[in-house]
C-alpha cells in the first residue's frame, strides 16, 4: 500500500479536489490511504476566530464561521450534485453547529486555552476529510473517512502533541487495514489525533506531512508521497532565485536539514518515521502530476556538485551572552540553556569563545523576558532582523577548502557566526536578513552553473 497527502492547495477548491480524485484513481492499484490537510488558508481563519471569540469578540467569531461554513458548502455541493449533496449537508450542518456552539461557548468565558484551541483548529481537517471521502465516493472510488482523532494517539501538549507510536498502530490495523483490504480508499485528516481519553489534540502547524509518515511507517507502505503546488524540492527558493532547479534524488538526512532552515515543502518531522522503516518519501506537484518530484532515501547518490540546495531562515535573533568573570566556568553552559528551556526558545545556531556564547532564535516575544534571566548569569545583547543561510550537501567534512570556496564568494559581506563540522552535511552562516536574496543568487550562481543529470532536473 501507499500513503498519499495533498496539502491545502490540492484540496482548496471543487476543482482542485477533483485533480485529486483524478490522480488517486491513477494509483488504485496500489491501495491507497490518502491524508489531507485542511482547504487553504481555513486553519489560519479558524485561530483568528478562536482568538476573536477568547477575546470576547463574538460577533467577529461567528461571521468568520459562517463564511467557512459558506466556503465548505459551496464546494461540497459542486463536488457532490444536488442529491448526494442533500444527503451530506446535514453531516456538515452538525459540525458547523459544533463549532458555533464551541465559539460561543469561549466567547463566554472570555479565555482560550491551548486545549480549546485544538479543538478549534482541528475542524479543518476534519472538514476537508469528510468532504474529499464524499467526492471519491461520487465519482466510484469508493472513499471511505476515517476520522483520525479514533487513529493517532497522542499524549495531552496540546498544539504540540507527541504521537504514541504503539497504539496508534494498533489503531491503524484494526480501522484502517481492514478498508485497504476491502479495495476501499480511506480518507484521514492530517495533523489532528486524540488523547488517551479521546480530547482533539494537534501534533504542530505542518504536522499533516508528519501524519501521513506515522500512517505510512504503521502500515508498513511502500512509500509516502508528499502532494503539493510545486514540481519537488528545488535547489533553493525560486522566488529568490528564478533558476532554482528541481533535485531530483536528495537523502533523508538532507532534506531534513534543509526542511529545518527554511525549505517549506516538507515538515521537519516528517522524514522520521519513514527513516525507521526506510520508507521513502515522495515530493510531488498535484498541479503537474506527470513530473516526477523529489525522491527522498536513506542514501541519495553524492552527484558531482558540491552543494545539493541552499535554503534561508528569516526572522533570526543573535543572543550575546558575555561572562568574563566566569570564564565559562564549568555549569555555565547549562545554566544559559535552562534559561531558553525554561522560555520554550529553541536555539538553532550556537558559537562559543572563552568568554562568550552567541546562539540564533526565532525571533519573538520571549526574547526580552529571556535576555532578562541571562543577564543574572552575565553581559548579554540581543540584534534582530538575522537571517540564517544553510548549503547542504553529503560529506562536506571529507572534503577540503569547502568553507573558503563559499566565503571567497561573499568577501564582501557581514557574516555574523560560521558553523561547519557539527553536521557533516551542512555549512551554515547568519547574516543581515536584508543580505540574503543578493548572497542566494551568487552562491546558486557559482555551486549550481553546471548540474549533474543524476542528481538535478
Amino acid at each position: 500500500m501507499i500513503v498519499m497527502k495533498f496539502g491545502g492547495t490540492s484540496v482548496e477548491e471543487a476543482k482542485a479536489i477533483d485533480r485529486v480524485a483524478s490522480i488517486v484513481e491513477g494509483r488504485l492499484a496500489q491501495k491507497p490511504l490518502v491524508v489531507v490537510s485542511a482547504m487553504a488558508k481555513v486553519t489560519d481563519t479558524l485561530l483568528t476566530m478562536a482568538r476573536a471569540a477568547g477575546a470576547g469578540e463574538r460577533k467577529t467569531a461567528l461571521k468568520l464561521c459562517r463564511s467557512l461554513q459558506e466556503r465548505h458548502y459551496s464546494t461540497a455541493s459542486e463536488l457532490l450534485g444536488t442529491a448526494m449533496f442533500t444527503e451530506f449537508h446535514s453531516e456538515l450542518g452538525a459540525d458547523f453547529e459544533a463549532l458555533d456552539e464551541l465559539l460561543r461557548g469561549i466567547s463566554a468565558v472570555g479565555e482560550i486555552t491551548p486545549r480549546t484551541t485544538d479543538h478549534v483548529a482541528a475542524f479543518g481537517e476534519m472538514l476537508s476529510s469528510k468532504i474529499v471521502a464524499a467526492a471519491f465516493a461520487a465519482r466510484g472510488l469508493k472513499g471511505a473517512h476515517v476520522d483520525s482523532r479514533e487513529v493517532l494517539v497522542t499524549d495531552s501538549a496540546y498544539m504540540q502533541a507527541v504521537p504514541q507510536y504503539e497504539e496508534t498502530n494498533t489503531r491503524l490495523q484494526a480501522h484502517v487495514q481492514p478498508l485497504l483490504d476491502a479495495g476501499q480508499v480511506p480518507v484521514m485528516g492530517g495533523f489532528i489525533g486524540a488523547n488517551r481519553t479521546g480530547i482533539t489534540t494537534t501534533i504542530g502547524r505542518g504536522g499533516s506531512d508528519f501524519s501521513a509518515a506515522i500512517f505510512g511507517a504503521g502500515l508498513n507502505a511502500e512509500r509516502i508521497e508528499i502532494w503539493t503546488d510545486v514540481d519537488g524540492i528545488l535547489t533553493t527558493d525560486p522566488r529568490i532565485c528564478p533558476d532554482a532547479r528541481r533535485i531530483k534524488v536528495i537523502s533523508f538526512d538532507e532534506a531534513a536539514e534543509l526542511a529545518y532552515f527554511g525549505a517549506k515543502v516538507l515538515h521537519p518531522a516528517t522524514v522520521l518515521p519513514a527513516i525507521q522503516k526506510n520508507i521513502p518519501v515522495y515530493v510531488l506537484n498535484s498541479r503537474n502530476p506527470s513530473c516526477e518530484g523529489t525522491r527522498i532515501t536513506t542514501r541519495a547518490p553524492q552527484g558531482k556538485n558540491l552543494f545539493k540546495a541552499i535554503a534561508a531562515k528569516k526572522r533570526i535573533t543573535i543572543v550575546d551572552v558575555a561572562a568574563p568573570r566566569m570564564l565559562l566556568a564549568h555549569g555555565f553552559l547549562r545554566s544559559i540553556f535552562e534559561a531558553f528551556d525554561h522560555h520554550k526558545v529553541s536555539v538553532d545556531v550556537v558559537s562559543t569563545s572563552e568568554v562568550s556564547v552567541s546562539l540564533t532564535v526565532d525571533s519573538n516575544q520571549a526574547i526580552p523576558a529571556l535576555a532578562a534571566d541571562l543577564a543574572k548569569l552575565a553581559d548579554v545583547k540581543y540584534e534582530g532582523r538575522k537571517a540564517i543561510v544553510c548549503l547542504v550537501g553529503e560529506n562536506l567534512r571529507e572534503k577540503p577548502g569547502v568553507a573558503a570556496l563559499v566565503f571567497r564568494e561573499l568577501a564582501d559581506k557581514k557574516i555574523r557566526m560560521i558553523s561547519q563540522g557539527a553536521s557533516e552535511i551542512n555549512l551554515t552562516f547568519v547574516i543581515e536578513e536584508d543580505e540574503v536574496p543578493d548572497v542566494i543568487q551568487r552562491l546558486h550562481t557559482t555551486f549550481f552553473g553546471e548540474l549533474d543529470s543524476e542528481v538535478f532536473a
